[in-house]
């Protein structure tokens, strides 16, 4: 018996580096395989934490990667290409599986990123180093690049000339790793510059309804997850006021609502979806008896419209996953932002700092930890 197990260990020993050689082999060929398949595309469309975000969002995007590119000097840093005269731009490098989401596609999710008429810069980031370019990596891209050019310019969504380059790629510095994924790991931060850069507001403006498309990464889950209720379940579970006012387009009286005067530290959610809105930190008291807040929580839960019901125009505030009713915003709130988002209470539902966690917007917490 002990002869057998010798033997037995003996050919367990010379098997097993054989076995894991051909595991590692076949590890190795599939993980080659894999990256064979990825493809590599580079944009350039100003902030690199905003392009690097966006194009986070497209489904079959498997990675992202702020950097430079298109400029002379080897190895730049951030301080140097953001100094202007390098030549550099703040570019992304997209890693794309082709099996799930096509060139075309990265280059209608780039159009929507960016002001492609603005040669100066890219909203409040001016300078050369934050204009536009599309790289191209070989001809094919160039082609797909130059006809998706052509047909925006035919489209009359502008009224004035694509200004965006078609350029050869060139080597590309990958910036420093405090700028990688800057959206994930600094939201509070990276929110509040992109609201106020002005990025999303022309892109509302200039793209309405076509702005999100359905390459969006997670679209499905986020709407999951935040979506509007059927109209049944809304007359269940809200009072007669918070339908009135989420899905009739209603209005409370000022000064008898639940959260005109409510000082507690926590967020605003909606009401119907839950979708998070806006937070304690940017309430102020605005003296017209609603709620008022300088910005919102999240910017893309918002959208806002023209609203035409009074002699005066005016800009309606939605949830956009509930797509409830919430308010209006005006220009005449305090600074940094200088606007007043006036919102009903009844298409609210606020959370206290201290139960935030448990309700699932713990993400949040960051914000009075700020604060303190």
């Amino acid at each position: 018996m002990r002869n057998i197990l010798i033997g037995l260990g003996l050919l367990a020993g010379i098997l097993t580096p054989l076995l894991t050689s051909l595991a590692s082999g076949d590890s190795a060929e599939s993980a080659q395989s894999q990256r064979q398949e990825v493809k590599i595309a580079t944009f350039a469309g100003g902030c690199f934490w905003c392009v690097e975000a966006d194009f986070d969002k497209v489904e079959g995007v498997v990675e992202t990667i702020s950097g430079y590119s298109g400029g002379q000097l080897e190895n730049p840093s951030y301080k140097q290409v953001a100094g202007g005269g390098t030549g550099h731009l703040e570019s992304v490098e997209v890693h794309y599986d082709p099996a799930r989401v096509s060139y075309e596609t990265l280059l209608a999710a780039f159009w929507r990123m960016v002001d492609p008429t603005d040669a100066g810069g890219q909203f409040v980031d001016r300078g050369q180093q934050y204009s536009t370019a599309i790289f191209y990596h070989d001809d094919k891209q160039r082609q797909a690049a130059e006809a998706s050019k052509t047909a925006l310019a035919a489209s009359g969504r502008y009224d004035k000339a694509i200004v965006t380059p078609i350029r050869p790629a060139e080597t590309f510095y990958r910036a420093e790793d405090y700028h990688q994924d800057y959206h994930s790991k600094n939201p509070l931060r990276y929110n509040f510059y992109r609201y106020r850069s002005g990025r999303d507001q022309y892109l509302e403006k200039t793209w309405g309804e076509d702005l999100h498309t359905n390459s969006r990464k997670g679209a499905s889950a986020q709407t999951s997850k935040y979506a509007r209720p059927s109209k049944e379940d809304l007359k269940q579970r809200l009072t007669p006021l918070q339908y009135e006012v989420t899905q009739q387009e209603g209005t409370e009286p000022p000064f008898r609502n639940a959260y005109w005067d409510e000082h507690r530290q926590g967020i605003y959610v909606d009401i119907a979806s839950g979708e998070p809105l806006f937070s304690s930190t940017d309430k102020f008291d605005s003296g017209t008896g609603w709620p008022s807040f300088s910005r919102p929580l999240e910017p893309d839960f918002i959208v806002e419209k023209r609203d035409f019901k009074l002699l005066l125009p005016r800009t309606e505030v939605r949830s956009r996953h509930g797509d409830s009713h919430l308010g209006h915003v005006f220009d005449d709130g305090p600074q940094p932002t200088g606007l007043r988002y006036c919102i009903n209470s009844a298409a609210l539902r606020f959370i206290p700092r201290d139960e935030m966690e448990k309700q699932g917007y713990g993400d949040y917490l960051e914000l009075f930890e700020q604060a303190d």
